[in-house]
């Protein structure tokens, strides 16, 4: 493998690649022996940082169709350098982190082969110590050990063990919810009468509906693609995705469900549908759980990515006094800035990114879409029980009259650079004209807020994190904003021949 490009395989702070071939123009790179190659250089890393040289390390998997073969693999390495597998098998990425600091004999380390949302054939790797997720640069650091191609043999032969850890997971979330709800006739069953549709999307979420919800005495009856299948034959496994979103809220709709719930292939996203069928999420999602926090935690601070509404700053500033801080795309991003603002001296409990990625305090800042859902069951039961729903605690929040995302591509090879000038030339031109103004409070590319005498509205324009492209984020706050801010940003855009701004045309919001 001298020639193989292990830097390919990164992406931000995750392991993605190609690991089926079918799909045009795409290489497979993520096979079992990169697998296998990747998990030697993670005990490699890890015996250098821990100074241990006697490892246990979980491995788990999504529902991939790649996936029991890469598992297989990298157990068997991981076994030949002398650690201790525990084999989780299907699993979410949170319940492997867990497993670092909540199973009966902790381990030192976990791997997670997922890929996310992404298409049928890619796969990847999720790396955690009982510190968290391994940031960007230690992803690095493990890929130039893989890259260096050493031996690392254990003193002796290791050991491979099947742990069922899902059940205790689940079992943690049943013992939350009756504790939370603290029903005063049926403890045990505390979602008794209640509907609850889960769509798991064929993802590894299906557990949620049969080993915790159902438990509780809750009919999960009409849920739906709760069996794990790796081509995601029903809809792309993303709460982000419109085409699922709709698809469950069909399903709350035509079986009078009190809530839905909606979660992606690993389960570390998710996103909810209410009894009427509003779908509750981006904004909506985020003032939620925002309302649900701030109640518990008073006047502090909430992170966010950088693409939410002024609606939603003014529901967490001046309906629910807190303080909203804005931070940059990315949820490792908004979640290590929650915890600087931490150690600052800020309290602060709850980092979410608009993708669905929620990370609370009181659960380790980790990002786990079936705990936000447990978070929000608990206030859907407990509001059940004096009479209310649970998007009452939306009823105040301000809905922007129209909002969408465009991306617009680069077409040059050095398209940081050229980003960032446009970005900067952006900046510039908002500082000259009457009625833009840049927002103080931005940490990322230039956010532009409309007003008299032009109509009232904002938008954002940032570099994306990996690709060639920079999205344009539109909200109008008035009628006639979104068209105007549109025309005046057809005019800037035109001048720059490298990039691809016809989707400024084809705009449907």
């Amino acid at each position: 493998m001298s020639n193989f490009n292990w830097k390919a395989l990164q992406n931000g702070s995750d392991i993605r690649g190609v690991a089926l071939e079918g799909v045009s123009g795409e290489n497979v790179n993520l096979t079992p022996d990169t697998v296998a190659r990747l998990g030697e250089a993670f005990v490699a890393w890890l015996q250098k940082r821990s100074n241990k040289t006697k490892l246990r390390l979980a491995v788990g998997m999504d529902s991939r169709l790649s996936g029991p073969d890469l598992r297989a693999a990298l157990c068997r390495q991981l076994s030949r350098c002398g650690v201790e597998v525990l084999d989780c098998g299907l699993a979410s990425t949170p319940a492997m982190f867990m497993t670092t600091i909540k199973a009966e004999e902790p381990a030192d380390g976990a791997l997670m082969l997922t890929a996310s949302h992404l298409p049928f054939n890619r796969n990847g790797i999720k790396f955690f110590t009982p510190e968290g997720g391994l940031e960007k640069r230690d992803i690095s650091d493990l890929l130039a050990l893989a890259e260096e191609g050493s031996e690392l043999p254990g003193s002796k032969a290791g050991s491979i063990k099947e742990v069922d850890f899902m059940s205790a997971y689940a079992a943690h979330f049943v013992e939350l919810i009756r504790e939370g709800v603290k029903h005063p006739t049926h403890y045990n069953e505390p979602l008794k009468g209640i509907k609850i549709v889960v769509d798991a999307g064929n993802g590894a979420g299906g557990f949620y509906a049969s080993q915790v919800l159902a438990p509780l005495g809750a009919d999960v009856s009409a849920s739906q693609f709760l069996e794990p299948d790796g081509r995601f034959p029903n809809h792309v496994p993303n709460p982000e995705d419109e085409l699922a979103m709709a698809s469950v809220v069909r399903q709350v709709k035509n079986n009078g469900a009190d809530l839905g719930i909606i979660f992606d292939t690993d389960v570390d996203r998710a996103a909810l549908v209410a009894e009427n069928g509003q779908a509750i999420n981006r904004n909506e999602l985020i003032a939620l759980i925002a309302a649900v926090v701030l109640d518990e935690h008073p006047g502090t601070t909430v992170v966010t990515d950088s693409v939410t509404s002024n609606g939603l700053s003014w529901f967490i500033n001046n309906h629910l006094k807190g303080r909203h801080h804005r931070y940059q795309r990315g949820y490792k991003n908004v979640i290590n800035e929650a915890k600087r603002l931490n150690e600052k001296g800020e309290d602060c409990w709850l980092a979410i990114e608009t993708s669905g990625h929620a990370a609370l305090r009181e659960n380790h800042f980790l990002d786990d879409g079936a705990f936000l859902a447990t978070k929000l069951v608990i206030s859907m039961a407990k509001a059940r029980q004096q009479g209310r729903k649970l998007t009452d605690l939306l009823t105040h929040l301000p809905q922007p009259l129209q909002s969408c995302e465009v991306r617009l591509t680069i077409k040059t090879s050095d398209f940081k650079d050229y980003g960032e000038k446009i970005i900067t030339d952006l900046g510039i031109l908002a500082g000259n004209r009457h009625g833009w103004d840049i927002a103080p409070d931005n940490f990322e590319g230039v956010r532009i807020q409309c007003g008299p005498p032009l109509k009232k509205g904002w938008f954002l324009l940032r570099m994306s994190l990996h690709d060639p492209v920079l999205p344009l984020n539109l909200e109008a706050e008035e009628a006639g904003a979104l068209d105007e801010m549109l025309d005046l940003l057809r005019t800037f855009f035109s001048v720059y021949e490298h990039l691809d701004s016809s989707a400024l045309k084809r705009v449907k919001c």
